[in-house]
């Protein structure tokens, strides 16, 4: 089992910046692809970005690319998302998750976070 906790969440205006943080306990996370992912009142959840288990391979959203950064540090059992340049529609809770394959299925991804709240004002 893996237990995950995200924070960092907060309110900030437009074109501001945040840095979430993800932990993990239970077990390591470095057999584990690392997951974010945020839903939107009234929307479904929808991929952000991914890393690999060791760092090599990352990716990202259309909609994130160019500003946000994923990073993990195995050493510390946790994985980093840098948001730059934020927007209002980056608005929503903000999801961790654990799995194993670099591109996910939201459906099939066995850990997540309980989720951090991200507002932006326009």
């Amino acid at each position: 089992q893996v237990q995950l906790v995200e924070s960092g969440g907060g309110l900030v205006q437009a074109g501001g910046s945040l840095r979430l943080s993800c932990a993990a306990s239970g077990r390591t996370l470095s057999s584990y692809a690392m997951y974010w992912f945020r839903q939107a009142p009234g929307k479904e959840r929808e991929f952000v970005a991914s890393i690999s288990w060791i760092g090599a391979n990352t990716y990202y959203a259309d909609s994130v690319k160019g500003r946000f950064t994923i990073s993990r540090d195995n050493a510390k059992n946790a994985v980093y998302l840098e948001m730059n340049s934020l927007k209002p529609e980056d608005t929503a809770v903000y999801y961790c998750g654990a799995g194993w394959p670099i591109i996910p299925d939201v459906n099939s991804i066995p850990y997540w976070g309980q989720g951090t709240q991200v507002t932006v004002s326009s």
